[in-house]
């Protein structure tokens, strides 16, 4: 940085220069107007030279309204590629990016996601703030974190953490997985269909009874198969598509033809299954994709077995808080992204949904209202 300004400072006083000179020789004013790049905006020099005197007009670069924020994020396991949760949280931060000029480190987990809150405090000793937490196994170490590094703001996803400096952002999955119930139902031909969980915890039930909520305002009669990949606290659940494949053939051999996913990374199992189960046996059966549009996000030729997905905007959240900090604006500690705030929500990708959205934006209004209440735990 500082080679560059010398060698924009030498290229100034030379312009200026040259100036007075062509003024000496001249009768009149001269005018010099020089423009240098200077990190993707213009500093514009103006020099008036008349016989005996010369005045410089220097007008410095409008910069991005970010420069200087240094924002950190923690991954969660799977990290950023994982077509799902943490890709949806990338897709804020990149963005903010774009659009203020931050500075950005990304920090990805072990396999088994031991060094969680170390990677939170790597961030704060290298002064970034704000420092996102993607997942609610950030919770205890955001805690501890949080209150060692108090002139830090955190946000964390998820969860909720009752400190004066942590940004608690959390979701109505329930409402949104009701809207991919109700279209699961309303697609399925075989009066079957499943929902596979990544692992078997709180946060996870509240998917499956969003979702059941959602078939069975439809379909009182409708089968639902449910199972979970792991139980905590082994979370790999979250990213084994193997064992999501797995899962999703057997619910396919007892009769759903349509299954729900709620397990990040193994999702991409789901529909994997799904074309090798309809290539191989004739029948058409789907798979619906959470967080992210998944239709999207999976390879081509699995697109056509992607239903839909149920938008959980962890971007929308990430840009969200960045667009405030930025501004200095306040935030409330705890802010729920709803269906009535666009938090939450269903794809529409592929156009397999069309023919039901009108059910499915009638369920939606009636979550809005407040005439229909979606349960967020099971039993």
């Amino acid at each position: 940085m500082r080679t560059r300004f010398m060698r924009k400072g030498v290229y100034v006083a030379l312009m200026l220069a040259f100036a007075l000179v062509a003024a000496a020789c001249g009768g009149g004013t001269n005018e010099t107007t020089t423009t240098a790049a200077t990190g993707g905006t213009e500093a514009t020099t103006t020099t008036t030279a008349a016989p005996g005197e010369s005045t410089t007009t220097t007008t410095e670069p409008e910069g991005m309204p970010g420069e200087g924020i240094k924002v950190g994020m923690a991954y969660d396991i799977g990290g950023r590629g994982d077509k799902s949760f943490n890709d949806s949280a990338a897709a804020g931060l990149d963005k903010a990016k774009d659009e203020f000029g931050i500075e950005v480190q990304e920090l990805e987990p072990t396999a088994g996601g031991e060094n969680r809150e170390e990677n939170l405090r790597l961030l704060a000793e290298g002064g970034f703030d704000p420092i996102f937490a993607i997942g609610f196994a950030f919770a205890e170490g955001v805690d501890r974190v949080a209150q060692d590094f108090p002139d830090t703001t955190f946000a964390i996803v998820d969860s909720v953490v009752d400190q004066p400096n942590v940004l608690s952002l959390v979701f109505a999955e329930h409402e949104g997985s009701a809207l991919v119930g109700a279209a699961a139902a309303l697609k399925s031909e075989t009066g079957t269909i499943g929902f596979i969980g990544g692992v078997n915890i709180g946060l996870i039930n509240k998917f499956e009874a969003g979702y059941r909520f959602g078939a069975e305002s439809v379909n009182p009669d409708i089968e639902i198969l449910s199972t979970y990949l792991t139980e905590p606290p082994d979370f790999s659940g979250f990213n084994d598509p193997a064992k999501g494949k797995e899962a999703a053939l057997a619910m396919f051999e007892q009769g759903a033809d349509v299954v729900y996913h709620a397990a990040g990374g193994s999702g991409t199992g789901l529909f994997q299954a799904a074309k090798e189960f309809t290539e191989q046996g004739g029948s058409k059966v789907w798979g619906i994709g959470v967080d992210s549009d998944q239709y999207n996000t999976v390879d081509p030729e699995l697109q056509d077995f992607v239903l839909t997905s149920m938008l959980k905007r962890v971007d929308v959240a990430v840009y969200t808080t960045i667009k405030n900090f930025v501004e200095g604006v306040a935030q409330d500690p705890i802010t729920v992204f709803d269906v009535k705030a666009d938090g939450v929500g269903y794809s529409t990708s592929g156009g397999f949904v069309d023919d039901i959205v009108p059910q499915l934006e009638e369920l939606k209004q009636k979550i809005i209202d407040g005439t229909v209440t979606v349960p967020d735990t099971l039993g």
